[in-house]
């Protein structure tokens, strides 16, 4: 794989209504004699737009119902229908905002380093002729198609979030903070990390960080592992927090959840190469190999420690190491990947098992723990198993693993400090506009029938 290439046409690099080819003349060396011979015109592959297509649907299929069954199963039964009805309205909500506004902040063809600008508002000039570039040159996908895959990554990243203040967070103060933190959070990310322009790109302009980000380690993981942390401090804890049994209520339906993420993830992954070739191929095993480390690894840690091997630790072990190599599918090779997932099990346990009950913040549905920090085990080890020694692709021309491990960190910081200062800010928008909290005896009841009017269970 030549990453150079490859990314610098990853961009989102949009190449939006690509001009078609010019001719060219050659002069042949035969007295007299010139022929001219037409360059190839841009092509949409009809097999590259199907595996597109597809690829957004399972990214969808990731939040609805895959994330939305995950941590509904993990709350009380009186909780139940509040996290599916955040998880939906999320989805509805962030795909207006995202072709209003979202498309153009993220990829709308400015130059600056952190977001694409306003030409593109409303999807102002986008038509089904006009194109977006692919990982081969002259090949394209049609523009809607990008704009769709990409808008289903904005749509799962602040539904992530909510699991950090499960149980105990005002509907309206969900829906407003997720349009402000797309806003001014998300679109910037994305921008920063995939747009050619942006300051994380990897290696198309002088003074970027040069960061590898396949498929979304900072952008959708740290970036709502971090806005979750912040979250679940600012919210505060879970009334009766330590003296009620708030164990989850039905492991079945998290089980559940957690095989459609798995699944999901694939067009996640894979998808994110753009193309049905190998680089697809490659993110795919990827994604079965190290989702495998990680949740044996977390198994065996488990029974190390506690004597016996849970349902919620595979999970958790599963979606830990889908995490981790977000960011690394695309470059790291299938035995490499297995190393990460497991690696990034044991500091996700750490941080679930000791670091949350020491520090005292009430990350309900370990969020931070898993989505935050293996979000970060995944981003810098991607510097480390891109490593052609290590079974990876190989770096850029003249980069060391030093060098990259270095771009892998720095933009892993400048994540952290932008969405965890952004978001703290918001959350006190937030609260002054709306309230965060519900009452105390709301959240005694239930919030499926003190937000909602509803109740996921009737007793017979």
């Amino acid at each position: 794989m030549n990453l150079n290439w490859k990314k610098a046409l990853f961009a989102g690099g949009l190449l939006a209504g690509m001009a078609a080819s010019a001719a060219f003349a050659q002069d042949t060396g035969i007295a007299g004699v010139t022929t001219t011979t037409a360059a190839p015109a841009d092509v949409v592959e009809k097999g590259d737009v199907a595996w597109m297509l597809i690829s957004t649907a399972l990214v969808l299929f990731m939040t609805l119902p895959g994330l939305a069954l995950f941590y509904g199963g993990l709350v009380r039964a009186k909780n139940m229908l509040s996290v599916l009805m955040q998880c939906t309205v999320i989805a509805g909500v962030v795909m207006i905002v995202w072709v209003l506004w979202g498309y153009s902040f993220a990829f709308g063809g400015g130059t600056s380093y952190f977001w694409g600008g306003t030409a593109k508002m409303f999807l102002a000039g986008v038509t089904k002729e006009t194109t977006a570039a692919t990982f081969t040159k002259g090949v394209v996908l049609p523009e809607y198609v990008f704009i769709c895959f990409q808008m289903t990554f904005a749509v799962i990243t602040p539904a992530l979030i909510v699991g950090a203040f499960a149980e105990r967070i005002k509907f309206s103060a969900v829906v407003l903070f997720t349009v402000l933190w797309i806003t001014l959070v998300y679109f910037p990310m994305a921008h920063m990390v995939w747009d050619a322009a942006g300051l994380i790109f990897t290696g198309t302009h002088a003074n970027g960080v040069a960061a590898i980000d396949f498929a979304g380690g900072t952008v959708v993981h740290i970036n709502a592992g971090i806005a979750a942390l912040v979250g679940s401090i600012l919210v505060g804890k879970r009334t009766g927090l330590g003296r009620d049994n708030m164990a989850p209520h039905s492991m079945t339906l998290t089980m559940v959840g957690a095989c459609i993420l798995w699944v999901g993830w694939f067009g996640f992954n894979a998808g994110s190469n753009l193309e049905a070739t190998s680089g697809a191929a490659l993110a795919m095993i990827n994604t079965f190999t190290a989702t495998a480390g990680a949740l044996v690894a977390w198994c065996v840690i488990e029974t190390v420690t506690r004597g016996k091997a849970s349902m919620l630790g595979a999970v958790s072990g599963m979606v830990a190491g889908l995490v981790a190599v977000t960011p690394a599918c695309g470059t790291i090779g299938p035995v490499g990947a297995i190393v990460l997932g497991a690696f990034a099990s044991l500091v996700c346990y750490f941080f679930v098992a000791v670091v949350k009950p020491k520090l005292g913040y009430d990350d309900s549905l370990d969020v931070f723990g898993i989505h935050g920090v293996g979000g970060i085990i995944g981003a810098v080890g991607t510097g480390i198993f891109t490593s052609t020694s290590l079974g990876g692709t190989g770096y850029l021309e003249g980069v060391t693993m030093g060098a990259q491990v270095y771009s892998q960190i720095v933009a892993v910081l400048i994540t952290v400090v932008y969405c965890g200062v952004v978001s703290a800010i918001l959350y006190k928008v937030v609260d002054l506009a709306v309230g965060l909290r519900p009452t105390v005896e709301a959240e005694r009841e239930g919030l499926d029938l003190t937000s909602h009017g509803e109740a996921a269970y009737h007793a017979s």
